[in-house]
């Protein structure tokens, strides 16, 4: 009588199979393709799902330590590790791996008793991705001034690709600065306090997080969205009757905040 042998897979059914194997301990399908070498062969998988899911959680450690502090070592392992297998990278790069945190923090019902977690997600995710990002040209404010007035309610502006906006219904801002190394100030921070919204931009090596109003929220987020800045204005108008367009373009355009202007074609 002869044993069946297992069906030849393919290079693609082979790297499925292997990455199903590395990401779930009951899969076992990639186990007849491995040679035990001394080593059965579900051991030797299992040896690289830990080096695999090590890896994962240490870039999640380094992307999140504001997290990691607030639910602390275990619990943050535990968290990585599901999100890694659920939610597995599509990308060769480690700094891409964690981007959907925030989504996933949702819907993880251990994290439930925080609800702040997943904007504090996207807060530091934002804050990761600022830092890595590329420098554009800041505006050229002789150039702006020469616009013809009939021309400037049609100019585009643009963020800059390390500046990013976040909007919260807790005050994320505080949270991440009581959670800071050597933060000499208050810890305790009352949800009660509410919305906050932060700017988050780099400026040489250094990432900085600022605090503005729901209007000028509103008109950067517009002109991230290709508004024009007469739609742009419109939209800070409608929450500021009193909000000046001339300094924030001044702040934003020396802040570097703003990418070069933009005429309609």
């Amino acid at each position: 009588m002869t044993s069946a042998k297992s069906p030849v897979l393919s290079l693609p059914e082979l790297q499925a199979a292997f990455a199903r194997g590395v990401f779930d301990a009951g899969d076992a399908a990639i186990a007849d393709a491995i040679e035990p070498a001394g080593l059965p062969a579900l051991e030797r998988i299992a040896v690289y799902r830990g080096n695999v899911l090590g890896n994962y959680t240490s870039a999640l450690r380094d992307v999140y330590p504001v997290i990691l502090r607030l639910v602390g070592e275990a619990f943050f392992d535990a968290l990585a590790r599901r999100y890694a297998r659920q939610v597995p990278s599509r990308s060769a790069d480690l700094h891409d791996f964690g981007e959907g945190l925030a989504a996933f923090l949702e819907d993880f019902a251990p994290a439930r008793g925080l609800p702040y977690l997943p904007d504090m997600a996207r807060l530091e995710w934002a804050v990761h991705r600022a830092f890595h990002a590329r420098r554009a040209d800041a505006p050229d404010l002789i150039a702006l001034g020469e616009v013809e007035p009939e021309h400037l309610p049609r100019l585009h502006f643009s963020l800059q690709p390390a500046a990013r906006l976040i909007e919260s219904d807790y005050p994320v801002l505080e949270i991440w600065q009581a959670n800071q190394p050597g933060w000499s100030g208050e810890q305790s921070i009352d949800l009660a306090r509410g919305a906050q919204r932060v700017l988050v931009i780099r400026r040489a090596l250094e990432v900085e997080l600022e605090l503005i109003s729901r209007a000028e929220y509103a008109m950067l987020a517009a002109l991230a969205a290709d508004l024009d800045l007469e739609h742009a204005l419109e939209a800070a108008l409608a929450l500021d009757p009193a909000f000046d367009l001339a300094p924030f373009l001044a702040r934003h355009v020396l802040g570097r905040v703003l990418c070069p202007m933009r005429r309609p074609t």
